[in-house]
């Protein structure tokens, strides 16, 4: 017999960094799950991660058990570590703030593809492109 589903929460933590604090605890702690089990579980899978923001879906059972789905760090986030810059630029279509090449894109696109709407890898490097270009970033060739 399948669980039945009590609830689900979204909500980005930081990789290998969760503590019961919110967004875990005021996202988690309605349903009534053992949050330390969660953040120690949620830890050991995401601490190559290391700080980067993760995107977790998770599903709560009416016996108070869960499951979690990780996805890959949002785009941004990895275009900021690409470019070496703390923020994308106020003004993106005057101001430019970094350059990331299309090599750097490229990588992105293959850790991003799973969770992109895109038919290829091509596709999927425009998509980045786009993003970084909304940042105020430089796509540059090299």
């Amino acid at each position: 017999m399948a669980k039945q589903v009590m609830g689900e929460a979204k909500f980005q933590v930081p990789g290998g960094q969760a503590t019961p604090a919110p967004p875990v605890g005021t996202s988690l702690g309605k349903f009534g799950i053992n949050l330390g089990q969660f953040v120690q579980q949620f830890n050991d899978r995401t601490k190559e991660y290391n700080g980067t923001p993760i995107p977790v879906i998770v599903t709560v059972y009416a016996d108070r058990s869960f499951d979690f789905v990780t996805k890959s760090p949002p785009a941004a986030s990895l275009l900021k570590q690409a470019a070496g810059i703390a923020k994308g630029s106020g003004v993106p279509n005057k101001e430019k703030v970094g350059q990331v090449t299309v090599a750097q894109l490229d990588d992105i696109a293959q850790k991003k593809m799973a969770d992109l709407n895109a038919s290829d890898v091509e596709n999927a490097r425009q998509m980045i492109a786009g993003t970084a270009r909304s940042m105020g970033l430089e796509v540059v060739d090299g």
